[in-house]
């Protein structure tokens, strides 16, 4: 027979907090609770399943409306349906996620032509329409509009100078269709986790077309190195980076399964 478990015992179980998985009840995404004789809650080791599985959802950046639909298709008690959704919604989340670090991107590249503009001039007397308040006039030589690198992540202190710069000098104009050639490239691939990077399994994918995009990406982030390899395994990219920038790795050519 299995023993009820209380409020604070389901929530110590899951790592939220009892107010949590009183707010789930009351929109509907938990069941109402049976309750015992003196009115408290009592819950089973299924509830605890369920609050795992909201939590990963909520993890995986689900909203609670997505949420609720997981968890309907989840008490169905069928695996199949679960994972169909939640690739479907985890399909969405990456193309969503990919778009907001080319808007990081575009950002940073902005910034850095703002901070250079601000550098530049400073006038005596009000702005003018060279302070780089109100408009960036990158129009000089030797500040090119569209040539500034994009510094992607920090290189710790113990490293040396003259290590590879993390940083991406491609146009932010073409970063959306770089990360689209990828996805096309790379859509059927499975990957796996190598030392420094991700191992990309190329199946019927056309190496000749691969080695030119990756040969692209390298002259504009040199962090990156690419090795495709022929073995027992298979047809396979290797990519490998800075510790610093799996994150950066991950986005681009995919996260290991």
């Amino acid at each position: 027979m299995t023993i009820p478990l209380r409020i604070a015992e389901v929530a110590d179980r899951v790592g939220i907090s009892t107010a949590t998985v009183r707010y789930y009840e009351r929109i509907g995404v938990l069941p109402e609770p049976a309750r015992g004789d003196n009115g408290y809650r009592r819950y089973d080791d299924r509830t605890v399943e369920l609050l795992e599985f909201i939590a990963r959802a909520k993890q995986l950046g689900c909203s609670l409306d997505e949420v609720s639909d997981l968890v309907t298709a989840w008490n169905g008690g069928e695996c199949g349906p679960v994972q169909d959704e939640l690739r479907r919604l985890v399909a969405d989340k990456l193309s969503a996620a990919q778009a907001e670090i080319v808007e990081l991107v575009t950002l940073t590249a902005e910034l850095r032509r703002a901070a250079a503009a601000l550098d530049r001039h400073r006038p005596t007397g009000p702005c003018d329409d060279r302070c780089g308040c109100v408009a960036d006039r990158a129009d000089t030589a030797d500040t090119p509009a569209r040539s500034t690198p994009i510094e992607l992540s920090s290189r710790p202190a113990h490293e040396s100078a003259d290590a590879t710069p993390i940083v991406c000098t491609l146009d932010p104009d073409r970063v959306p269709g770089r990360l689209d050639d990828w996805n096309a490239a790379l859509a059927d691939a499975t990957r796996t986790a190598i030392e420094g990077g991700v191992r990309v399994e190329l199946g019927d994918i056309d190496i000749a077309d691969l080695v030119r995009l990756a040969a692209a990406e390298q002259g504009c982030c040199r962090f990156f190195s690419f090795r495709i390899t022929i073995d027992e395994r298979g047809h396979a990219l290797e990519v490998t980076a800075p510790a610093e920038t799996t994150d950066i790795v991950h986005a681009a050519f995919g996260a290991p399964a």
